[in-house]
């Protein structure tokens, strides 16, 4: 499978890891930042929901 043809989710995770390489940052760095980020995208998603 291609990357164009796999979904959406892939293409971006992709992507992602493609930038964090680039910029060369520690490994330990990226985890932290991307446990934030996972943080506030639970909480936009949280508040996406009906109650």
């Amino acid at each position: 499978m291609s990357l164009e043809q796999a979904p959406k989710e892939v293409q971006l995770a992709v992507d992602l890891i493609e930038l964090l390489e680039n910029h060369r940052l520690p490994p330990e760095l990226v985890l932290k930042a991307l446990a934030i980020v996972e943080r506030d995208y639970q909480r936009k998603v949280r508040e996406q929901q009906p109650y």
